[in-house]
């Protein structure tokens, strides 16, 4: 178990128990998770750890949103997320953690433009029917980032507002979405030495906030409307994209 002070405990929780909500209420707040998790705890193991807590979460947002995923766009996704994936794990055994938290912090912002600018012209990604193009650029990206950094949620949340998805449909979506590329990566986090004991100590111990994030996120998305959704989904990724690209 790493040794903490007090107030990165503190830090830790208030992270753990974000990564709950973010599974079951807001996509995109996963984002205070990856900057906390990066500033308290050494780089691979602040990696580790969240993906850890993150599938717990995937689980909770499966059992509660299992029946609102829309499958058609998950199999159209599905090439262009493995191919991400597999670039990913070529980039971390090249790159330093400055260039990666760099990178994915453009790639979002860049994102975060063009769905902006989609929505402001009153168009949208397709969901319902075959985009191609959109579904092999946001699931590349989606892949690329989340393999490096467990950043693919604001990707991802930025292809499902474009495809103005309901709040429960996004919900369930992202939710079976990140349950299966989660698990998929954890195999490669393993051989890159990203999980190891004390990582799995000290997820021991925040698993139980994770839970209670999860729940309460659960009552919150309840009483969001779908315009306060959209806004807090792409606030907190361009919080996300801001904190990558600037922080030390």
């Amino acid at each position: 178990m790493p040794e903490l002070s007090s107030i990165a405990w503190t830090l830790l929780a208030i992270a753990a128990v974000t990564v709950g909500v973010s599974k079951t209420a807001v996509p995109g707040a996963s984002t205070i998770s990856i900057a906390i998790f990066a500033a308290v705890l050494p780089a691979k193991a602040s990696t580790g750890a969240l993906l850890l807590l993150l599938i717990v979460a995937d689980v909770f947002a499966v059992l509660m949103y299992r029946r609102s995923a829309n499958w058609s766009a998950l199999l159209r996704l599905a090439p262009a997320v493995v191919a991400g994936l597999l670039l990913g794990v070529g980039f971390l055994y090249l790159a330093n953690d400055l260039w990666v938290k760099r990178t994915i912090g453009i790639i979002l912002l860049a994102v975060i433009t063009i769905t902006l600018l989609r929505r402001r012209m009153q168009t949208t990604v397709s969901a319902a029917s075959p985009h191609r193009v959109a579904a092999a650029t946001y699931g590349t990206l989606g892949g690329f980032t989340t393999t490096v950094a467990n950043a693919g949620g604001p990707v991802m949340s930025m292809y499902f507002l474009a495809a103005r998805f309901p709040v429960k449909e996004f919900l369930g979506t992202a939710a079976w979405f990140f349950a299966l590329v989660n698990l998929a990566k954890l195999p490669f986090s393993i051989s890159l030495g990203l999980v190891t004991p004390s990582v799995l100590l000290l997820d021991l111990v925040l698993v139980p906030l994770v839970v209670v994030g999860a729940l309460g996120g659960r009552w919150l998305a309840s009483r969001l409307n779908q315009q306060v959704f959209d806004r807090l989904v792409i606030g907190f990724t361009i919080a996300g994209a801001l904190y990558l690209l600037f922080s030390p």
